[in-house]
Formats: structure tokens, C-alpha cells, sequence
């Protein structure tokens, strides 16, 4: 590990003398690929310098002990060697954390897609609903969200909505959210007070470059239509919306949400090749299981992780054991302490998993 950890400090310096560089200064992409890579490493670096100041001193300690008489010296030195041991095994423990591999994905921008299930026209209002919780959550965290497409039920609801979320880590912070969310609660619409129980889908995919997934323009059939909606006289008269058949895949995709046909041409093209290359990572998963990206769930869309009961006030994610009694929190976009405690419980496992190995 320490032999690692001298590569990577050396590559830290590289790309700090790299950054002061007039060319990278002057090449946009670069200095964004440099400033990335910095900021990956800097945590990483920081702890290892801290562990070789915390070897330093033990040694000194130790070197006291070896050499010195004095007994009240050697009672000082003895308290140091006690603290350098006890803060070197605390930055192992660290930097073993910081040196998992990390998923590729972690700093891209996400596609999330929100779909009702079971429950019909309740379950179109808690996708809003959700679609809410983590708008608020972006807007907390300073991610931007920009809507890909959305199809709204009369009473305010979606039956599917999806939107791109930019920033850094958007990713990392939102990947343990696929799989299917349940909501327990009494419908507006019931009038004997009976709870009903709705699912919503999300899924969660990373923004794929369009290097990374090659579309021919042979394999599409786009047609395009009237918008719906609100709108006024615009939706009614152009034909903005796109509607989009990837014929190998099958897959279907319309999108709206812009007056302008490209604009929704250039969406629904990113929402495809999200979709291609999460079909392409689920094969390779299910192909080779064993070796799959640790994690504290499956990413199966089937997978019922998160219960949100509104007469218990209770969210619990069904993974880890989470539970608080606070639904209006989690609801209004706090979602930190819940995602923080996936992120824990998948760091976790990747420990056990590198110390079988």
C-alpha cells in the first residue's frame, strides 16, 4: 500500500506543477480532466503526508526510548510513542478507505428517471412527489437540474418524468437511489380512511459521452410531434416533440420539453445513450456477479429498497436498516443523513470484500 501511495503523491505533484502550466491553463478540457484528478487525489495525499508526520514522530519516540536515561523524558517520550502508534493505525485505517477503487462513474452527472407503478394515479402523484424530494435536494447541494422529458397526470402527478442532474458528484451522491420506493399513506381520494400502498421506480443512470456508445443513425426512427401541455398557442401549432425508436434495443423515447426540435433531439440522444450503457453494465453484471461493483444493493430495478410511511411518519430503507421518523424532512430534500448512511454501509462492504481477497 505505501508503495502505492508514493506513485500517487508523485502523480499529485505532477499534476500540481501541470495546473501552473501556461498550455493546460489554456486548454479547457484539460485543466478540466487536471483539476478532477486534483481534487480525487488531495484527500488521498493529504492523509498520506499526515501518516508519514505520525511515522516520523514515532520513530523519534522510539529512538528516545533507546537512547535516553532520564526518566521523566523517558516517561514524555513513552506518551508519544503511545499516540504516534495509536494515530498511525487511525490513518491505515483511513488511507485503506480512500485506496478502494472507486466506481468510474462517481463524478459524472446523472439521468434520473422516475416511473409510477402499482397504485395507479396515487402512484403518478408520489413520482411528483418525489421528483420534488430530489429537486430539493439538488438545490441544496448547489447540482443543477434540467428536465429531459415528463409525462404529468391531470391531477399534478407524472407518469414518468425524467431530468439530468449536473455538478460535481452528482453521481456518487444519487446512485444507491434505483429500485423501487413504496409510499404507505390515505389518498385524498379515499373517503373511509383506508391506507393504500403505491410503488414508484427510479432509476439512475450516469451521463454517458457519445464516444463511449456508439448510435448510428440507421438504428433510429425519429418522428416528431405536436407538443401537449401547458403552452398556450406554441404547443398547439409546432411540431417540437420527438419521438425516438432505437430499432437493436427497442427502446422508445419522447421528449417535449423544448419549442426547439434539436433541443429535444439532443436530449432524448443523451437519454439513449444512458440507457445503452446501463443495458450494457446490467449484462456485464449479470454475467460476471462475482466481480460486480460493490454495493449495499443489487441496482436491480425490482428491487423494493425504501418504504415511505406517511401515517407512522417513517421512511425506512430496507438495505441498511435506516429508519428515521421524519418523513417531512426527507421529503423536503434532506436527504443526507439517509445517504450518507449508503454510502458508509458501502464502504463497509468493500472492506470485507478486500480483506476476503
Amino acid at each position: 500500500m505505501l508503495s502505492k501511495l508514493k506513485e500517487a503523491e508523485l502523480r499529485f505533484e505532477a499534476i500540481e506543477a501541470a495546473l501552473s502550466s501556461p498550455d493546460v491553463a489554456a486548454d479547457p478540457e484539460a485543466l478540466r480532466r487536471h483539476m478532477q484528478e486534483y481534487r480525487r487525489l488531495s484527500p488521498i495525499i493529504e492523509a498520506y503526508r499526515r501518516f508519514l508526520s505520525a511515522e516520523r514522530r514515532l520513530s523519534e519516540a522510539e529512538a528516545l526510548l533507546r537512547d535516553e536515561q532520564d526518566s521523566e523524558l523517558r516517561l514524555l517520550a513513552e506518551e508519544e510513542r503511545k499516540q504516534g502508534r495509536e494515530e498511525r493505525e487511525a490513518l491505515l485505517r483511513e488511507l485503506t478507505v480512500l485506496l478502494l477503487p472507486r466506481d468510474e462513474n462517481d463524478d459524472k452527472n446523472v439521468i434520473v428517471e422516475i416511473r409510477a407503478g402499482a397504485g395507479g394515479e396515487e402512484a403518478a402523484l408520489f413520482a411528483g412527489t418525489l421528483y420534488r424530494m430530489y429537486s430539493m435536494y439538488a438545490a441544496d447541494h448547489g447540482l443543477r437540474i434540467e428536465s429531459i422529458s415528463a409525462n404529468p397526470t391531470e391531477l399534478g402527478g407524472f407518469r414518468e418524468v425524467s431530468f439530468l442532474v449536473e455538478g460535481e458528484g452528482a453521481y456518487s451522491r444519487l446512485k444507491f437511489e434505483s429500485g423501487v420506493h413504496r409510499v404507505q399513506r390515505v389518498p385524498d381520494t379515499e373517503s373511509q380512511g383506508r391506507i393504500h400502498t403505491s410503488t414508484v421506480t427510479v432509476a439512475v443512470l450516469p451521463e454517458v459521452e457519445a464516444v463511449a456508445v456508439e448510435i448510428r443513425p440507421e438504428d433510429l426512427v425519429i418522428e416528431s410531434m405536436k407538443s401537449s401541455g401547458a403552452g398556450g398557442q406554441h404547443v398547439n401549432k409546432t411540431e417540437s416533440a420527438i419521438r425516438m425508436l432505437h430499432k437493436p434495443s427497442g427502446i422508445v423515447i419522447e421528449c417535449r420539453e423544448e419549442r426547439s426540435q434539436y433541443k429535444n433531439r439532443d436530449k432524448a440522444l443523451k437519454l439513449l445513450r444512458a440507457r445503452l450503457y446501463d443495458m450494457k453494465q446490467q449484462e456485464v453484471e449479470g454475467k460476471v456477479a462475482a466481480e460486480r461493483r460493490s454495493q449495499v444493493g443489487s441496482g436491480d430495478r425490482s428491487e423494493k429498497i425504501r418504504t415511505y410511511n406517511y401515517p407512522q411518519s417513517r421512511v425506512t430503507d430496507h438495505r441498511i436498516g435506516f429508519t428515521t421518523h421524519n418523513i417531512e424532512s426527507i421529503l423536503n430534500g434532506n436527504l443526507t443523513p439517509l445517504l450518507d448512511a449508503l454510502a458508509s454501509a458501502d464502504t463497509a462492504e468493500k472492506l470485507k470484500r478486500s480483506q476476503q481477497t
